[in-house]
């Protein structure tokens, strides 16, 4: 016995120890990142190199192999958690949301159900709550927490085929899609590409779908959507968009629900970062008449900033949104009809317990604080663009509404040598380092996309990074 507790003490005094360390690596990840380079150091190919080799045959120490892997990884690492990083429309995980994502890696819990763990249950029922007031939506919503937006989008479209079958005498569930009355999915001709995989993970596809035109900022066309929808026939799916991808625009909320629920078809709204609009008194008026939709997909690790692994679909139909989930067996515990059950609102079983974070950081930011760093963020993407757009040769092609900016460089030269101009001007900001940058074709154009959506980013942060833009512009000029 006295064995067995020296060993058994040993053990804990080494998982201490292994744990401390890799605590320690990533705190001081997070404590430097301020001072490197924005973008990665090595490339995949040489990341690679480093990552790869013959099958470990016999196993080494465990504090040797999170030595290397901290050292392995630290010079193949992007920035999105510094306060400079506008390539992509992702936040920065908060330090709480990291914190509480630790202990959820620690507390192993499978969130699948009430019994296998009743504390990530409680926290995600309570957050989905949050959730609906924060983002002022129909509270009789569900809320499944998914991966991310892609999922989210899935999750929300299977309920709305489900439910538009339904109407017309079809259980997909029970009968699949094999002989189902054809349903009509209408969506914007600028919607992002995830919409699109969801749709063909469903069985609709991608090409079969009717495309809608938008105007110059990617908003659906109202009567565009009103012609098409009037040559449909069957069940009708309409999706719409709450922060276009690359100009933040929002689609005419009130007028596609008003003519889709005419028409007796299901709304769906993919909000992956645009629709904490919402929250901010200031924004939520460009999200307008979302409320009047079916179902809505939006991310928790994009502007909630929570670790990834984050999504949230939330379906005003709850029934339709539990047949088209629901997981069901023998062995698994069942709920009371009053109950929330996680394992009737997401497609998988066993999960990571992704309610921790999202409570945490709700817990931790609050209505005020959600809604001051949204405003912060399009106070200063609108800030950079004012002042990119002051120089010689640099144009701001959308109308900066939100937090999304996209600037053409070489706004005289023709299309080619701008789009030259464009990449060159990408390419030299990302080899400088300062800030992180991407790029994207808009409008048969290249264009730099500056997206504000960190946490930690300030007006001085957005001007240093304008002062490298410049500098890369004249540099290229």
């Amino acid at each position: 016995m006295a064995d067995d507790a020296a060993t058994g003490a040993r053990q804990i005094g080494a998982d201490e120890a292994l744990l401390r360390s890799a605590a320690e690596a990533a705190i001081a990840f997070r404590h430097g990142v301020a001072d490197r380079l924005q973008r990665p150091e090595l490339t995949y190919s040489e990341m690679l190199d480093l990552f790869d080799g013959p099958t470990p045959e016999k196993g080494e120490p465990a504090p040797q192999v999170i030595e290397t892997l901290a050292r392995n990884a630290d010079r193949g690492l992007m920035m999105p958690t510094g306060a400079r990083f506008f390539g992509w429309v992702i936040g920065s995980s908060h330090p709480v949301g990291v914190a509480a994502d630790w202990l959820t890696s620690a507390w192993g819990q499978n969130a699948g159900n009430h019994q296998a763990s009743p504390a990530a249950s409680a926290a995600e029922t309570a957050a989905a709550g949050w959730l609906l007031d924060l983002l002022d939506l129909p509270r009789e919503s569900s809320v499944g927490f998914v991966t991310g937006a892609t999922v989210a989008n899935f999750v929300c479209l299977a309920a709305a085929r489900t439910a538009v079958l339904a109407r017309e005498g079809w259980d997909v569930e029970r009968q699949g899609l094999f002989g189902a009355p054809k349903v009509s999915v209408l969506i914007g001709d600028d919607a992002h590409a995830t919409v699109f995989s969801a749709l063909q993970l469903l069985g609709f596809g991608h090409d079969p779908v009717i495309r809608v035109a938008t105007d110059e900022a990617g908003r659906i066309d109202a009567d565009a959507f009103d012609a098409a929808l009037a040559n449909t026939e069957g069940p009708v799916i309409a999706i719409a968009q709450a922060g276009q991808l690359n100009t933040g625009a929002f689609d005419p909320f009130p007028r596609l629900a008003e003519a889709t629920h005419r028409r007796g078809g299901w709304l769906h709204v993919d909000g992956a970062f645009g629709l904490w609009a919402r929250a901010s008194k200031d924004y939520a008026g460009l999200a307008a008449g979302v409320e009047g939709a079916d179902s809505w997909a939006t991310d928790g690790h994009k502007w909630l900033q929570t670790p990834y692994d984050s999504g949230y679909a939330v379906v005003k139909d709850a029934d339709a949104h539990r047949k088209a989930m629901t997981i069901a067996a023998s062995y698994l515990p069942t709920s009371t009809e009053d109950e929330r059950d996680p394992t009737h609102l997401v497609p998988e079983l066993s999960r990571r317990a992704r309610g921790f974070p999202t409570w945490a950081i709700l817990r931790h930011l609050g209505r005020d604080g959600i809604a001051a760093m949204v405003a912060r963020h399009c106070r200063i993407a609108a800030q950079m663009a004012d002042r990119l757009s002051a120089e010689p040769g640099v144009e701001i092609v959308n109308q900066v509404e939100l937090n999304q900016a996209i600037v053409r460089f070489g706004a005289d030269r023709p299309g080619a040598e701008g789009d030259a101009l464009t990449q060159a001007v990408i390419d030299r900001v990302q080899q400088d380092g300062v800030c992180f940058a991407g790029g994207a074709r808009w409008r048969d154009r290249w264009v730099m996309r500056i997206s504000v959506i960190g946490w930690p980013t300030t007006e001085e942060d957005g001007a240093r990074s304008v002062d490298a833009i410049l500098a890369a512009w004249r540099d290229v000029c």
